[in-house]
Formats: C-alpha cells, sequence, structure tokens
C-alpha cells in the first residue's frame, strides 16, 4: 500500500493510474477507522472494473462548529493504516491541513449546500455541511476519481454530495453503502468509544425506536402519534433529541403526513452525540 502525504505525491499517483488505464475507487474518511469504513473499501474494491482504491485520512476543521469536539475527536493514524493494509488496499492518503485548508479562518471560497442543508444536521450545527462539501469537493479535484464511495449512516451529507455531484457536472459516480450496525443494532460510530458502559447499553434504543416507528408507520398509525411515542420513548431511556423526523429521501423536507420517506434522528447520551436513520415504506 503506497502512503502518500503530499499533494505532488498524489499527483504522481493520480498520473500513474492514468497511465495504466485504471479507474480510481475514492473513499474519503477523517480516520479513526472501524467495520463502517472498511465496509466502504470493501464496496469499493468489489466494483466489477476493478478500481485502483485510495482511501484518504483527513480530520476537517472546517465541518466542527465546536472547537473542543474537533479536539477530542479520535485521531488513530497507525492502527487505521495497519488495517487497510491488511484489506490490500492500493493507497492511502493523509494530507496535511497547512495543504489542504490554508488560511482556514479568511478561507473565501465555499460551497454552499444550498436547501439541503436547512434542516437537521445543518441547523443543529450551523456550517458543518460548507465545511464538509468544500473539502470534499477539493478532494475530489485531487484525487479525481471516477467513483467515491460514503456510509449512508450520514445520509443528509450523503444526499448533498450527490446533489452537489449533480449540480456541479461532476464526472464521479456516488455510490452508498448501507450502515454497518453491531450486534445489537446500533449503527457504528468512532464516538461510540466515548460512551461508557450505561450509555451503550441504552444507545441500540435509538435504532430499536426508529425500526419500531417505521413499522407503526406502515400499519397505518398517525404520524404525530408515532413521532410523539417515539420521542418520548427516547427521552424517558435518557436521550436528549436533536431532532426525530420523517423526511422525503431526495429535499430532506419534513413530511407533515405519513409517507414513504426516511426516518432522520440525532440525539445525545451524555455528551455523545449519535445519529441514525431508517426508511419507511408504506406502499
Amino acid at each position: 500500500m503506497e502512503i502518500i502525504r503530499d499533494l505532488n505525491e498524489l499527483l504522481n499517483w493520480r498520473q500513474a493510474q492514468a497511465k495504466a488505464e485504471r479507474n480510481v475507487a475514492f473513499v474519503p474518511t477523517m480516520g479513526n477507522l472501524h467495520n463502517g469504513h472498511l465496509n466502504l473499501v470493501k464496496a469499493a474494491q468489489s466494483r466489477a472494473d476493478q478500481p485502483s482504491v485510495l482511501v484518504s485520512i483527513f480530520v476537517n476543521p472546517m465541518q466542527f462548529n465546536d472547537i473542543n469536539d474537533l479536539a477530542r475527536y479520535p485521531r488513530t493514524e497507525s492502527e487505521d493504516i495497519a488495517q487497510l493494509t491488511r484489506l490490500n488496499v492500493d493507497a492511502v492518503f493523509l494530507p496535511n491541513e497547512a495543504e489542504l485548508t490554508p488560511e482556514i479562518n479568511p478561507f473565501s471560497i465555499r460551497v454552499d449546500p444550498g436547501e439541503l442543508a436547512a434542516h437537521w444536521e445543518g441547523a443543529a450545527r450551523p456550517g458543518h455541511f460548507t465545511g464538509m462539501a468544500t473539502i470534499v469537493i477539493k478532494l475530489f479535484h485531487l484525487v479525481q476519481p471516477q467513483v467515491a464511495v460514503f456510509g449512508e449512516k450520514d445520509f443528509q451529507q450523503l444526499q448533498i454530495v450527490r446533489r452537489m455531484v449533480r449540480d456541479l457536472n461532476m464526472p464521479i459516480e456516488i455510490m452508498g453503502v448501507p450502515t454497518a450496525r453491531a450486534e445489537d443494532g446500533l449503527a457504528l460510530s468512532s464516538r461510540n468509544r466515548f460512551l461508557d458502559e450505561e450509555q451503550r447499553r441504552t444507545a441500540p434504543l435509538l435504532h430499536a425506536t426508529l425500526l419500531d416507528s417505521a413499522q407503526q408507520l406502515r400499519l397505518g398509525k398517525p404520524l404525530d402519534t408515532v413521532l410523539k411515542n417515539a420521542r418520548n420513548r427516547l427521552t424517558a431511556a435518557g436521550f436528549k433529541l436533536d431532532y426525530l423526523a420523517l423526511c422525503r429521501p431526495d429535499t430532506l423536507d419534513p413530511q407533515l403526513t405519513a409517507e414513504n420517506g426516511i426516518l432522520l434522528a440525532a440525539a445525545r447520551l451524555g455528551a455523545i452525540r449519535l445519529l441514525d436513520n431508517q426508511p419507511v415504506v408504506i406502499e
């Protein structure tokens, strides 16, 4: 596995792939890799065109609106490289902040994610999706992949990246991969490591509640009632909800009646923030 740390090395690697007429599948991450990330890599490797797979690891300061959250985000470079080596990844890109985000405070050119960022994570974390989209489009420009792979756990992020690529006519296929979960249903996340034992026992209730809510909607229960019961159940268990809503998958607008869509949720257990989602198919 080639370890790339600066932009000139990345350019040389990318030119070599083009010369060999190999497509590139790109998996952007912030590191602290778990099985969810590794599933993204495996999905890229399983493609019929057998692309070269490049994984990036970069903790993007632009998408954190809490400096303390940025400081405590786990950085596990050696372990991450070892995991990617075992998977026979072709290359890993570890850019330094000075090259990728020069003069970050006066950063004058940013990507506006538009109406897709108006609700949910966009409202709870102002500036998060602007920071995410700005760095992702820079990485796309540098890597020039034919396909980029993202997890469906961060559903709003996935939809914003898809819209960005479509609206800017970027020749990149965006591939979504289903959420990886622990045996008890908890969506895998780098932040799960900070849950204490009691919180870890409680955390799977978020997914269980979404599954139950989706089933209730399929059975014809009114949306308001289902959402109220779900919120009450989670609050009683100790969650502090940022949001729980049924949305249109394409626009992420909240739905007012029970229809096909996706349940989106974000909730805190103590200081740890958990995200999850669940499709709802009524017809």
